[in-house]
């Protein structure tokens, strides 16, 4: 069981790896993530085979009950995700499900929503990751330092970048990212980007994606156990973390 909330985690000292979920089997998936030492489950509630506010909660208590940090995302289809209803809908259901979870993800683009969700955080006392995400390149630095400066001051508590990776020159683009701003989730994705969710986590980026055994959620993301074991090499605060329960 986790020792710090997300929001400690999130805002600074060791990294957190995530791992995402839909509803399957939720007891099931709570009882390995909580076996395996899952530092974040992502709630991917776009998944959902329901969109009902009830039974996205009965989704979500498996892992509150295994003691596991819950990241909700209810992803746009503009942005990668499966969400298939109108944003008054995913409106709603954020402010459900807020006050059962210990942090929620949202777009940068979903400005019909944005306001009103960051404000549901605040009165549960939740962090807000707000997220941009190009599937296709990596953005010049305008655009990308244009876009974090847009999510701080939207309310972002962390904001994630995640940007396709064609090269060298996109990956050191992206570092430039965290030597810059401070509570950022960077992660070039792909081929090329795959070397990010280890040394991003290293260089300061909070949280890294990972995949549920040989299932990526995304392009270029490592099996957890791979990803635990490059970054307990790599990173002491990040080994560290994980002996004590952290």
């Amino acid at each position: 069981m986790a020792t710090q909330t997300l929001r400690e985690r999130l805002s600074g000292g060791a990294p957190l790896v995530a791992v995402s979920f839909g509803d399957e089997d939720p007891a099931g998936d709570a009882a390995r993530a909580r076996d395996l030492g899952v530092d974040l489950a992502e709630l991917r509630i776009d998944w959902n085979r329901s969109a009902e506010p009830a039974d996205v909660l009965a989704a979500v208590e498996p892992f509150r009950a295994a003691g596991l940090r819950v990241l909700a995302t209810i992803r746009s289809r503009a942005e990668g995700g499966r969400w298939a209803h109108d944003e008054d809908a995913r409106l709603r259901l954020f402010e459900s499900i807020l006050p059962a979870v210990d942090a929620v993800d949202v777009e940068l683009s979903a400005s019909g929503i944005l306001p009103r969700v960051i404000a549901a955080a605040r009165a549960a006392d939740r962090p807000v990751v707000v997220s941009y995400h190009d599937f296709d390149k990596t953005p010049g630095e305008e655009v990308l330092a244009g876009t974090v400066e847009a999510a701080k001051a939207a309310g972002a508590d962390v904001v994630k970048i995640s940007t396709m990776a064609h090269g060298p020159e996109d990956l050191r683009r992206l570092a430039g990212l965290l030597v810059r701003y401070d509570s950022l989730i960077v992660i070039g994705m792909g081929t090329e980007g795959s070397a990010t969710r280890v040394l991003f986590p290293v260089l300061g980026s909070r949280v890294t994606y990972s995949a549920d055994g040989d299932r990526p959620s995304a392009p270029g993301q490592l099996p957890f156990e791979e990803t635990v074991r490059l970054l307990e090499t790599f990173s002491p605060a990040y080994a560290a973390a994980r002996g004590a329960g952290a």
